[in-house]
């Protein structure tokens, strides 16, 4: 098996156990995407398809503030930041998608950050 079928095959697991947990839980889930130099976080409603929050590096605001995109800090801000505009679309309950990456480093830095700012996972 080739690197890149193990990745999708791990992909394709992922993604099934989280919409099983979802549904069943009745919850929307955080969804996390990390590259290189960005962070990116949404709420997404699996029932309807619909993202209810989102905020990435990508944004200006956070751009001026930070040094770095692609740092703790970066995902901290942008934890906090969906953790804020979730809260006020009336979310206080999610679902944590980590996707296929471990929860170490950014990853983590953005769901602590989530976390301290009310949303509970």
């Amino acid at each position: 098996m080739s690197k890149v079928e193990s990745k999708q095959r791990r992909e394709w697991r992922v993604r099934k156990v989280l919409k099983k947990a979802s549904e069943k839980n009745n919850r929307p889930r955080l969804s996390v995407h990390r590259s290189t130099q960005h962070i990116y976080a949404q709420v997404i409603n699996d029932a309807t398809g619909t993202t209810l929050a989102s905020a990435s590096t990508m944004e200006a605001d956070l751009k001026k503030v930070l040094k770095s995109t692609c740092n703790k800090d970066a995902a901290q801000a942008v934890g906090k930041l969906v953790a804020e505009r979730a809260k006020k679309a009336g979310v206080e309950k999610v679902a944590f998608d980590r996707g296929s990456y471990m929860y170490h480093g950014r990853v983590k830095a953005l769901a602590e950050a989530a976390r301290e700012a009310g949303l509970s996972f």
